[in-house]
């Protein structure tokens, strides 16, 4: 299939999430059904086992009972984790995929065709520092559809359930795709959504007259950057006329203004390999902070492959 850049599009519109039975797994389990129920499409539940093969001397077959057991012990946790769903979503359709293999193979076949993967990751800790290899980088960083990190410790509480929707926005055409997710789910939500747009290029100059001339300089690159912000969402305010906006233009590192404006927030969308901000996920320091200290779950979105 053919995807067309700038449009949300998936074979099959399905929120999916991985399943491994850990607290913070049920924690992705619980933002995926509230996501899907407020989108009104089925969830799937997505597992996986591996087979230790060092068990066995090579040529060796592993008998029956093991995949029996290994494949049972699957479905405790796809089952554990409907029960979870349902007592977000009582009435969501729930549909689920138990795979033999490596997670990593299993969530980025599956992100070819679905709208969004959730998985649950356990902080500072869990994403293993983002290092190659971690199950969550490689899955961020290769999927062919968003990816939505929900840390152990970002749940949604009484506090954060009406937040809003926040988007960084660069102008990159990444950024756009990213921007198009975030109304989508501010609309989903009936949320506000919150677009926020750094830069950091003006110099500081030391002398008390050379900052008075970079503040003039400073207040117009402000409205530069304002009529940029406003020329990037406009398309989108058009589309998605009832979700409120709020535009945030401020002069900060992305991290700290994204992560600031996250507070309270239901979702912070970045768009990866956008100008400027979230390129190469394994490397990327902004992308790679975000996830770790996000104060909500962090969607990233990454160009669509022709």
């Amino acid at each position: 299939m053919r995807r067309k850049v700038g449009k949300v599009m998936a074979t099959e519109n399905i929120v999916v999430v991985a399943v491994d039975g850990s607290e913070a797994s049920k924690q992705a389990v619980r933002w995926a059904a509230n996501t899907a129920n407020k989108r009104g499409i089925p969830l799937r539940l997505a597992s996986s086992y591996t087979m230790p093969q060092f068990l066995y001397a090579e040529g060796m077959v592993p008998p029956q009972e093991l995949f029996d057991d290994l494949q049972s012990e699957a479905q405790e946790k796809i089952e554990e984790a409907r029960k979870v769903a349902h007592e977000v979503a009582p009435d969501i359709k729930i549909g689920y995929t138990i795979a033999e293999g490596s997670p990593i193979d299993m969530l980025l076949e599956l992100s070819n065709d679905v709208t969004m993967i959730v998985m649950g990751s356990r902080g500072l800790g869990g994403l293993s520092g983002m290092v190659m290899g971690s199950v969550s980088a490689a899955v961020v960083s290769h999927a062919n559809c968003p990816v939505v990190v929900v840390r152990e410790d970002s749940a949604v509480n009484e506090n954060t359930k009406y937040g809003p929707v926040v988007v960084g926005v660069d102008g990159s055409d990444v950024s756009k795709q990213a921007t198009e997710y975030a109304f989508v789910e501010a609309e989903a939500r009936g949320s506000e959504l919150i677009a926020v747009h750094t830069w950091m290029d003006m110099q500081v100059q030391a002398s008390l007259a050379g900052l008075s001339a970079a503040q003039q300089q400073w207040d117009e690159v402000e409205r530069e950057q304002t009529a940029l912000l406003e020329e990037n969402l406009a398309p989108f305010i058009a589309e998605h006329p009832g979700v409120p906006v709020k535009k945030v233009i401020t002069r900060d590192r992305p991290v700290r203004a994204l992560a600031d404006a996250a507070e309270g927030a239901q979702l912070l969308v970045v768009g990866s390999h956008g100008r400027g901000g979230f390129k190469g996920m394994l490397l990327g320091s902004t992308s790679r902070a975000l996830l770790q200290s996000a104060p909500c779950p962090m969607m990233v979105v990454r160009p669509h492959h022709k």
